[in-house]
């Protein structure tokens, strides 16, 4: 790190020491003015009920961007409608919520109304 600004030098030892919690950041060893990133997945959840086989009771959603799909290149907007398009096309082959998924897998009908209430 010769050569770059004791402020510099300085807050990188501290980010070291201290990360930013979802977020690691190392400096490049070739040059010590870039910094390598790795930002993890946000973290999306339902803060009301939702009756939902991909939903649990915590309000956690399963969807792959949100886990080892996720890309830095995602923006937002792409989450918001993946999340709708999980809410209206459940996947019961991957669910959070084995009590809700059994009542979809018998009973479709009674889970949509169910969801409904």
């Amino acid at each position: 790190m010769a050569g770059l600004p004791h402020w510099i030098i300085k807050e990188t030892q501290h980010l070291l020491a201290e990360p930013v919690p979802g977020i690691k950041a190392e400096p490049d060893e070739s040059n010590t003015h870039y910094f390598h990133l790795v930002v993890a997945a946000p973290k999306v959840r339902f803060m009301t009920k939702i009756y939902h086989p991909n939903v649990d009771k915590l309000g956690r959603i399963c969807l792959d961007i949100l886990k080892d799909k996720w890309s830095p290149a995602l923006q937002i907007r792409t989450v918001l409608l993946s999340i709708q398009a999980l809410l209206s096309a459940p996947n019961p082959d991957d669910p959070l919520a084995n009590d809700v998924v059994e009542q979809w897998k018998t009973n479709k009908a009674q889970a949509i109304e169910t969801a409904r209430a």
